[in-house]
């Protein structure tokens, strides 16, 4: 998913308890979800970011020597203005964009 394209706010807006308990019939069943995949957003994010930054083939990371790459910070400073992942879950859970099971108890 490109996490760029995502339309939500960029802070924290407090929300109606209810949208949370609708899908799932119980608010801490909800909570877990969101935690799941925040952190799947996380890792997802994490690993892009990653990617991008061996494009620039940095090799040595000494104190000593510190170059700064104007095209890393700026690619740095884009992932930092994104929306964070529990946000992103929020929204995308509220949208009803979240796939979940419950697991058999037997």
């Amino acid at each position: 998913m490109d996490y760029k394209k995502v339309k939500t706010d960029t802070n924290a807006v407090t929300r109606d308890i209810t949208q949370f308990d609708e899908q799932t019939g119980n608010i801490y069943e909800s909570v877990a979800i969101l935690s799941k995949r925040a952190n799947q957003i996380a890792m997802d994010l994490k690993e892009e970011l990653n990617k991008k930054i061996e494009e620039f083939g940095i090799t040595k990371d000494t104190g000593d020597e510190i170059s700064e790459n104007k095209e890393q910070i700026d690619l740095v400073r884009h992932y930092e203005m994104l929306p964070k992942p529990t946000l992103l879950a929020v929204q995308e859970f509220i949208n009803k964009e979240v796939y979940f099971r419950e697991e058999d108890e037997n």
